[in-house]
């Protein structure tokens, strides 16, 4: 663990994340204006009053903006945990057990991985409706069948090992063989998955906020804001520029750590 913590790469992922995490969290304490209060200085340049500017319904930009990393983050994480929940336990079961159990998971998860996640993800969420919950649901849905390939591929190569073996030669149980012997081996991968798939959540989900299915209004969010200030880039670019940087970062910094674990 202290190795991968020295790593230069880990490093700026986590200074990156602390960041964002930590203006997300204290938004509430440093956030210059109500982030849905509207007014009537619409589409106001950025000045001394409103840093970034206002939007088109005269709201602050700056505070909606640090208001929106706690959906997206939310979004992002809980849609990770989720597919760990489904994918761990799916990829365990079809490593070790193998026969009809391997070949039935196998092929769930190519059909799911076959899917463009973004189109499996706007469809589903155009059916049961955009809110916090159901994207965590429908991201974490999405996103469970490259954890499970991953923890069946590592389980695999386990199955064969010395201390395997020896657990089965004395009587151990799968249940428990898979839990004590082969889940703690499995643990690096997955977590190096799992901040990818932060990353990969919380950019579908601006994905789908951009295209109008992601919070409802007026719920601060980076993807909608992006897609807000779409129509007003030459009146004032911050409108969009502020949050899809905010995104890019978020993003990045997962993807740093996620890159880096392995």
């Amino acid at each position: 663990m202290r190795e991968i913590l020295m790593r230069p790469k880990v490093q700026i992922g986590i200074a990156i994340l602390l960041v964002m995490i930590a203006v997300s969290v204290c938004a509430p304490l440093i956030a210059p204006y109500d982030p849905t209060a509207s007014s009537i200085m619409f589409l106001a340049p950025p000045g001394h009053e409103n840093w970034l500017g206002t939007d088109e319904l005269g709201r602050d930009i700056l505070s909606r903006l640090l208001y929106g990393g706690q959906s997206s983050l939310i979004v992002g994480i809980g849609a990770a945990v989720m597919a760990a929940i489904i994918g761990i336990p799916v990829g365990l079961c079809a490593g070790y057990l193998g026969g009809r159990v391997d070949l039935l998971a196998t092929q769930v998860i190519d059909i799911f991985i076959a899917l463009p996640g973004l189109i499996l993800a706007l469809i589903i969420t155009a059916m049961i409706g955009p809110t916090l919950f159901n994207l965590v649901l429908v991201l974490g849905f999405v996103s469970w069948p490259r954890i499970a390939r991953l923890v069946r591929g590592q389980t695999l190569a386990l199955r064969e090992s010395v201390f395997v073996e020896a657990s089965k030669a004395a009587g151990a149980r799968a249940d428990w063989i898979m839990l004590k012997h082969v889940w703690p081996n499995t643990m690096r991968i997955v977590a190096a998955q799992f901040a990818l798939t932060v990353a990969y959540s919380i950019f579908t989900s601006a994905s789908l906020s951009f295209l109008g299915l992601g919070m409802p209004p007026p719920t601060p969010d980076w993807g909608a804001m992006v897609r807000a200030g779409f129509d007003y880039l030459a009146m004032n670019p911050g409108m969009s520029l502020a949050p899809g940087a905010a995104v890019a970062a978020t993003v990045f910094g997962f993807y740093l750590i996620g890159t880096s674990i392995k």
